[in-house]
């Protein structure tokens, strides 16, 4: 198999682990309220989620629906594409977790509190995660372009081919041509 295919694994993947990570903190935090490091690691390494979760809350109020309505289904259609070896199932996973990374960055920064500073105006302050919001979005758009570069090298396979049959074609009808009009 591929190498470039099986990278396509790494995006619906790392979404995947990430939203897992967030939703375990959030729910260890509820046990254990009294925790510095899970309040770290709930404000600080998964503030990222909470905002999305507060978005989504407004369309479908269930709890954990980041992770068992949207990062689930994703990495198990991308485990499907893996175990069948099916491009187009990789290319719905890389699509839908690039999507779905895209709506954590918007989420991120919809109704961003800004603070009043000298002169200069507002100034946005954005939740803590900005390296696992990178890490998502790196991972999401690497197999996001992986899937596209395995896309045109396919379709450049198919072009030669067709150029290959097309070039055979005329060749055959240039010799006979030729043929009939060297023995008359």
């Amino acid at each position: 198999m591929n190498r470039l295919f099986k990278l396509q694994f790494l995006g619906p993947f790392a979404l995947f682990a990430a939203t897992l990570g967030a939703e375990l903190a959030a729910r260890a935090l509820q046990y254990a309220p009294s925790s510095e490091l899970l309040w770290f690691l709930n404000l600080k390494m998964f503030g990222i989620f909470q905002r999305s979760d507060a978005v989504l809350s407004y369309f479908v109020p269930i709890d954990g629906f980041q992770l068992f309505g949207l990062a689930l289904p994703i990495f198990l259609v991308a485990c499907l594409a893996l175990a069948a070896k099916s491009r187009p199932a990789f290319t719905v996973a890389t699509h839908l977790s690039a999507a779905y990374a895209l709506f954590l960055v918007v989420s991120w920064h919809v109704g961003v509190p800004t603070v009043a500073q000298a002169s200069f105006g507002a100034v946005a302050i954005p939740a803590g995660g900005h390296y696992v919001m990178a890490t998502i979005l790196g991972a999401c758009f690497l197999s996001f372009a992986v899937t596209h570069l395995l896309y045109f090298l396919a379709v450049g396979k198919e072009i030669g081919a067709v150029v290959r049959v097309t070039s055979r074609f005329l060749r055959t009808l240039l010799q006979a041509s030729a043929s009939p009009s060297a023995s008359s």
